[in-house]
């Protein structure tokens, strides 16, 4: 959840998306005014699998303060906020002020004391707000243990040769000849699987073979 903004907003929700997620935007305009226009492909993606929700009917006028105090829902529906970077006096300082009244956990990235849009963050953290290293910080804090991982991917949707290829690079099995071999299939079946699953973002090949998307 975050608010359709350049920068850090675009891409949580880009990364959510990629990662097959659900993410929601929250608009400082109003609902049929997509702000910045050049979000608009960004925000028919978020349609697909999420939302985008405003509390200004269609057509209505925008207020520049309108973009601090959506910051409210932002915070107001989240479980937690997570701070990436923000200058003293940036948006995401007053995201972090609605969090604290709203008795929200908030979370924020250590960062250079030398750089402007670090100053916020560290402000914050010096204030009480949690420091976040990885995800396990977060998983941590909601009680899910210090060895905590991400939920195993949804892969049910996918052929019974896609399962096996995915499960075999994902037991470390990274080469092609190697996973043709283990798994008893044909070349043929092995390209056309691994092109399914790089498209569905489940694989990925590096200088190294294939490895799991994280």
């Amino acid at each position: 959840m975050s608010g359709l903004a350049y920068g850090i907003d675009s891409c949580a929700h880009r990364g959510c998306l990629d990662a097959g997620g659900i993410t929601v935007a929250v608009l400082g305009t109003a609902i049929d005014q997509i702000y910045p226009r050049r979000n608009c492909g960004l925000a028919e993606r978020i349609l697909e699998k999420g939302a985008i929700i405003s509390e200004y009917p269609p057509g209505a006028e925008t207020k520049a303060y309108y973009f601090q105090v959506r910051n409210r829902i932002v915070s107001g529906l989240a479980d937690a906020v997570l701070v990436i970077e923000a200058s003293t006096n940036s948006g995401t300082k007053g995201t972090y002020d609605f969090a604290a009244k709203q008795g929200k956990d908030v979370f924020a990235v250590p960062g250079d004391l030398t750089r402007p849009m670090s100053a916020g963050a560290n402000e914050m953290l010096r204030e009480g707000a949690h420091p976040f290293i990885d995800y396990t910080d977060i998983l941590i804090n909601f009680g899910m243990g210090k060895n905590a991982r991400p939920p195993e991917r949804d892969i049910s949707f996918l052929s019974p040769v896609e399962r096996e290829i995915y499960r075999e690079i994902k037991r470390g099995n990274r080469q092609a000849d190697s996973i043709v071999e283990k798994l008893g299939i044909g070349v043929v079946d092995f390209n056309r699987s691994i092109t399914m699953l790089e498209l569905e973002g489940l694989v990925v090949q590096d200088g190294a073979g294939w490895t799991i998307c994280p």
